[in-house]
């Protein structure tokens, strides 16, 4: 018995000093002992089940995805080893022939590095602001596809021809539009160029027939070339929009000199014809006129009072227009030529003042600005919008100084500074020297006032007529009352077409005034 107890003391100490397996010794017999050894937190029965929480399926699927995602990255990791060990070394043949032209073309983008600051790498600089570029171009996909009002959005329906064209000397078709007295009777011709995104139902936007007839005036619209249902111009400039203004004035009998009207960006076809067909032109009417803004004459207030009242989107339309046109394929693809028509001010990205928001708003002007779109990229081409946004900002191949009345001497020298001592030399007048009448509403957003600023500045014979709390569109839209100011300054008191003038004559002076007054106007 001694025995056995010393045996069951010597394995009892050999149990302590190792984990206890749960087997107890009882006398030469082993028997399980699990019910001895319980844990101290474990206190369900020992015959219950335990409970094994099953793994969800979104954990399933996050570590699958963490799974590829290692799988991946070691993948592009090895073609990176593979490509810089095999490709990109001095032997390549890749590197070899590619090694000169990409160490020219580093070398000359290597001058848009003066740009960034000194302390930036351009190696690490240049990838981020491409990257950036990239986020941008992107961020303006995705706005431009949104819908910009609540509204449901009005699909652009293209109307059957209309229009009346004439041949000009080169072959191509203009179309134009007739409002007001006939030819014949016609006491005024003006002739009214639009500006961008208009079409020849622009003209002067709501005005009455019978207004047009109380002064006797004959108004005539056309499409610029490629808008509408004119043919396009393949090398169009200013120079050209002049004559064609000149052509369509003789195509339609305009034997005298007539009035030029010019609206917003319009106004740069009317500073054409002042330059290139001075001797046509009786006089220009002007509303916020588009000038150039890039012109180098302008000074540091006129220009920075010019670029502070654009949105962003406006500043880098006119930036692209003046060094990378083809470039405004993408944002007019995506705007009013999608198909969709769309707010004005978000087309082309305008900043509108208080008035300006409120005409807009207003179903008249909506119908209008929508018809008149339709008309104007009826052609579905983004060229002749380019070209017109370029020519905007291009060289005009003239400045607005060179339209400034001035005396100019024939001869030079000094001979002919000894001629102009015995008043020998002949002297006449440059520039342009018919009346020149600006409207400029003081919150255009579009147009600024500082532009005309620059204008009256140049030109000192321009009448500029400040209209306060008036914005792009508020006193030239829909606007009566304006209308008739606007011919009164110009024309005078209505006098009615011609023969209306003649008959109302014949009370005062009898039958042979009134017949010598008709063998007159013929």
């Amino acid at each position: 018995m001694a025995d056995v107890a010393v045996a069951k003391s010597w394995r009892d100490e050999l149990a302590s000093l190792v984990e206890d397996s749960g087997i107890r010794f009882n006398g030469d017999v082993v028997v399980p002992a699990f019910e001895e050894k319980r844990s101290v937190c474990d206190e369900s029965p020992v015959n219950e089940e335990v409970e094994v929480e099953s793994e969800s399926l979104k954990d399933q699927i996050e570590g699958f995805a963490k799974a590829w995602g290692e799988m991946l990255m070691e993948l592009m990791r090895g073609c990176r080893d593979v490509v810089q060990q095999s490709l990109l070394t001095e032997e390549s043949y890749i590197v070899k022939k590619t090694k000169g032209p990409l160490a020219e073309v580093s070398k000359r983008l290597s001058v848009l590095n003066e740009f960034l600051p000194e302390d930036r790498d351009p190696l690490h600089a240049w990838p981020v602001i491409f990257f950036v570029f990239i986020l941008a171009l992107s961020a303006l996909s995705v706005n431009s596809k949104q819908d910009i009002s609540g509204k449901l959005v009005k699909e652009v329906y293209i109307h059957p021809p209309s229009a009346t064209r004439i041949l000009l000397p080169d072959g191509r078709h203009m179309a134009y539009h007739e409002m007001g007295v006939p030819p014949n009777r016609a006491r005024y011709s003006v002739i009214a160029p639009h500006g961008f995104l208009s079409s020849r139902l622009g003209g002067i936007s709501g005005v009455k027939m019978s207004l047009l007839e109380e002064f006797g005036i004959r108004l005539v619209t056309y499409d610029l070339p490629g808008f509408g249902e004119s043919d396009p111009h393949p090398e169009r400039n200013l120079n050209s929009s002049a004559l064609d203004i000149q052509y369509l004035a003789d195509a339609l009998g305009v034997n005298s000199k007539f009035w030029v009207l010019g609206y917003s960006s319009g106004a740069i076809h009317a500073w054409a014809a002042m330059k290139f067909i001075p001797d046509r032109v009786a006089g220009v009417a002007l509303f916020a006129p588009f000038v150039n803004p890039y012109e180098s004459s302008m000074t540091k207030e006129e220009m920075t009072g010019t670029w502070n009242k654009w949105t962003r989107k406006r500043k880098l339309s006119y930036f692209l227009a003046r060094r990378s046109p083809k470039f405004l394929d993408y944002f007019y693809r995506r705007t009013f030529l999608s198909g969709k028509h769309g707010q004005i001010d978000k087309y082309l990205y305008l900043k509108l003042g208080q008035k300006d928001k409120a005409l807009s708003s207003e179903p008249a002007f909506e119908e209008f600005w929508h018809r008149d779109v339709e008309e104007s990229i009826r052609q579905g081409s983004t060229k002749p919008f380019i070209e017109e946004a370029a020519l905007q900002v291009s060289n005009w191949g003239f400045s607005l100084v060179d339209l400034q009345v001035q005396e100019k001497c024939s001869g030079k020298g000094i001979l002919s500074w000894l001629k102009f001592g015995y008043g020998q030399v002949k002297c006449e007048l440059s520039g342009f020297l018919g009346p020149v009448h600006i409207w400029q509403g003081m919150d255009d957003q579009v147009v600024p006032h500082q532009m005309t600023d620059y204008v009256a500045r140049i030109l000192p014979s321009v009448v500029v007529h400040k209209l306060p709390d008036e914005g792009h569109f508020s006193y030239f839209f829909f606007c009566e009352e304006c209308h008739r100011k606007m011919f009164l300054t110009i024309f005078g008191s209505p006098q009615g077409s011609l023969e209306e003038s003649i008959e109302a004559r014949t009370e005062d002076y009898g039958y042979q005034e009134a017949a010598n007054l008709a063998m007159a106007a013929e």
